[in-house]
């Protein structure tokens, strides 16, 4: 079982901190690791974004009513909450030093929460409230500190139909069996 923490760089969404857990499954066959990962990180949407619903808000309601006054919208701060639920195959091999590198790719299922003063109850609200399908590409290597214990730094791509991230991670991972052949730390 491994934590980590890192940080994200999200298109639409502020940078932030994340943090998380994961699980080494072991091997499915030569070389495949199967790893569960969970993560979460909370930001606000960058402003940007949220002028441009507001703009397009207020140009619907504009549509609705051509006589009436030009109205004027504003949404205020939007926090975004995101939860990450992951399954992630990787490709492991040795390199000298007791580390081990991988290279993989992953399905996950994102959880999102929208809130703010401005969309609390609305269909704003709703449409931030989702859960989507996402996949990622990823690769890092780890550090056999001792046979139980590894360090860890991965670099991620996240991909789901509305959000695009960079993703870095590091963090520790404890194990209860021994090694897994080939994974021996050299002495």
């Amino acid at each position: 079982i491994g934590v980590w923490g890192g940080g994200v760089w999200p298109n639409d969404v502020e940078s932030s901190g994340a943090l998380g857990v994961r699980v080494d499954l072991g091997y499915a066959g030569p070389g495949l690791r199967i790893v569960p990962t969970f993560g979460y990180f909370s930001s606000r949407m960058k402003a940007s974004e949220v002028r441009e619903l507001s703009d397009r808000v207020e140009d619907l309601v504009d549509e609705q009513d051509p006589a009436a006054p030009p109205v004027s919208v504003d949404l205020g701060p939007i926090e975004w909450d995101e939860f990450v639920l992951g399954l992630d195959g990787q490709f492991v091999w040795a390199v000298p030093g007791n580390f081990l590198t991988y290279v993989g790719a992953g399905v996950s299922g994102h959880l999102t929460n929208g809130s703010g003063s401005g969309i609390n109850g609305t269909f704003v609200e709703d449409l931030i409230d989702t859960f989507t399908a996402g996949v990622n590409a990823h690769g890092g290597f780890e550090y056999l500190a001792t046979d139980r214990v590894r360090f860890f730094t991965e670099v991620r791509y996240e991909v789901r139909s509305d959000l695009r991230y960079p993703e870095l991670r590091s963090g520790v991972t404890l194990f209860f069996t021994g090694p897994a052949p080939g994974e021996e730390r050299r002495r």
